[in-house]
This record gives C-alpha cells, structure tokens and sequence, in this order.
C-alpha cells in the first residue's frame, strides 16, 4: 500500500480516536470528578460522613473498575444502541468508553484529594465555611496539579481502550491496525499506527506533566497560595 492510500485513511483514523477520547475524557471529568470527592466525603470522618453510602459508592466503583474493556463494551451494547441508535462507529464507542473511564478518574480524585492537608479544611471551618466553600476553595485547587496528572493518565488509558474499541468497528487508529495491519497483512501501515499512538501518547504525557508542575509551581500545596485562598474562603 502506498503512501497516497495511507495517509487518507491514518488522517480519518486520527480524527476517530481523538474525537472518542476527548469525548470520553470530558464526560469522565464531569462524571468521576463529583465522585471521587463524594468518597472523600462520605468516608469516616468525613465532611458528609455516611459509611453506608461510601461502602456502596466504593463497592460500585470497585466493580465498574475491575471489568475488562471489551467485555464492558459487550456488556454495553444494549445500552449503547438505545443511547446512540448504534453499536459500531466512534458515536457508540464513547458509550463504554466514558463508563470505562468515569469509575477509573474517580479513585485518581480520591487518591488527589485526601492528600490535601487536613489543616486547610480545619482553618476554613473555623471561619465558618460550608463544605460547598471547602470543596470549592481548598480541596479542588489544593488538588489540582495531582488532579491534572490523573486526567493525563486517563487520557492515555482512553487511547488505550480506543484501540480495543476498534475491534469491534468502532473506528479509529485501533480499527487501521487490525482491518490493514492483520488481517491485510499491510505490516508497514501497523507500524506507522504504533508509532502514531507512541507520539500521540508522548505529547499529551509532556503536556499534562508540564501543566502539573506549572500549577505546583504557582502555589500548590506546600506553596504561599493557600493562605491567601483562606482570606477570600468565607
């Protein structure tokens, strides 16, 4: 296969699986920020302390996390057909792939915002914050270079999962692999997808590690910028 008949297809194949993932990653966000804080909050000792409601939240997580990829998608079809109309193209691969990625950015939150130190959240009580005012002011910013290094790791496990996906005509770099690269035995196209993805994956890596230490560097956690976010908590 030539280049002027690959690149057609690698071009569309780009598109696919940057639009799966950053479809997939945004809904992840919205979905898994809210949880992985509500289980910081719920635990013992907690703000919102309910042990019940965070045993059942961590259960549920738990399992959703502990499912192989392709056979959540599988598990899934039903639900993505009657979300989408569909069970093949990038529009109902992001179905599973957002479910996938929700309960996996929600411990990545957790793990974030429980090491936020306790005496942040003791300072802003004490004049008199609400938990809306301390999630807001202390445990989201305080968090917030872990928390962009865990939606960099998401990225990548999405590009991960968005090859799988592709196996079962979902489009994208995956489907490029396996439709030319095995079963056409088009060996030379397989490899310039590998090396697209290890690109792919090596950006969005230096990007998210970049904007990490920037946020640190600004005022993290051990910087002078929470002390002056305490003035303004109230």
């Amino acid at each position: 296969m030539s280049w002027s008949e690959m690149s057609p297809l690698l071009s569309q194949a780009c598109w696919d699986t940057l639009y799966m993932v950053g479809w997939s990653t945004l809904i992840a966000v919205v979905g898994g920020l809210p949880l992985g804080i509500l289980l910081v909050l719920t635990d013992r000792g907690g703000l919102l302390q309910n042990v019940v409601a965070n045993k059942v939240l961590g259960q549920v997580v738990n399992v959703a996390r502990s499912m192989p990829f392709i056979i959540l998608m599988v598990a899934l079809m039903t639900f993505t057909r009657w979300i989408t109309g569909t069970t093949i193209g990038r529009e109902a691969a992001i179905v599973p792939l957002a479910i996938g990625a929700i309960p996996f950015f929600a411990r990545l939150v957790e793990t974030s915002v429980r090491e936020v130190d306790g005496g942040l959240v003791e300072a802003v009580q004490s004049m008199g914050g609400n938990t809306w005012t301390i999630v807001r002011k202390v445990l989201v910013p305080e968090s917030l270079p872990s928390l962009i290094a865990g939606t960099t790791t998401t990225i990548v496990a999405l590009i991960g999962y968005s090859a799988m996906a592709g196996t079962v005509g979902a489009g994208g770099l995956g489907d490029i692999a396996i439709r030319y690269g095995y079963q056409r035995f088009e060996t030379e196209l397989m490899w310039i997808t590998v090396a697209i993805l290890a690109v792919v994956i090596s950006l969005i890596q230096f990007a998210g590690d970049f904007a990490a230490r920037s946020l640190h560097g600004r005022g993290g956690r051990s910087g002078p910028a929470p002390k002056l976010r305490l003035l303004k908590a109230k």
